[in-house]
């Protein structure tokens, strides 16, 4: 069965409405074999990276950057992940007050040293995310969660 690890750091409702909707498209009924694993982004590890086939990545922008947390994250499983991870696919969602394009940034240029494959468009939201934008997110995790399937 083929693992797909969400990390995520989820500090508003914001975020946890696009959380929740990016779970929600990940383990839709349709989704087969594909096992769901969620980590707040302070507590993944790289044992977490490693044993996932495939990620999902959510972050608010915060002062022009991706979040503490995932940048944390991401120096904690950077090394240890690098040669094994090589090629995985990702999706990525992030949340801003009015501007998430340091954050995108950010996320792109480490996923793109891991050598990891996008497998899908970012989905970024401004402000309150309206319908569309929690549709975009459960499509994020069901497109994500269906290129696992075997």
């Amino acid at each position: 069965m083929a693992t797909l690890l969400i990390v995520h750091h989820t500090p508003s409702p914001n975020c946890q409405a696009m959380f929740e909707a990016v779970v929600s498209g990940a383990t839709a009924p349709e989704i087969e074999g594909v096992r769901v694993v969620r980590r707040a982004a302070l507590s993944a590890t790289a044992s977490d990276v490693l044993e996932a086939d495939g990620y999902l990545l959510g972050t608010p922008a915060n002062l022009g950057y991706m979040s503490g947390a995932l940048k944390h994250f991401f120096d904690q499983v950077y090394y240890p992940c690098l040669d094994e991870t090589r090629g995985r696919p990702f999706g990525v969602y992030v949340h801003g007050g009015n501007d998430v394009t340091g954050a995108l940034r950010g996320i792109e240029s480490i996923t793109t040293g891991l050598g990891w494959r996008s497998a899908a468009e970012p989905v970024t939201v401004t402000g309150q995310p309206a319908k569309a934008d929690i549709e975009a997110c459960w499509e994020l995790g069901a497109t994500v969660a269906a290129g696992l399937m075997s």
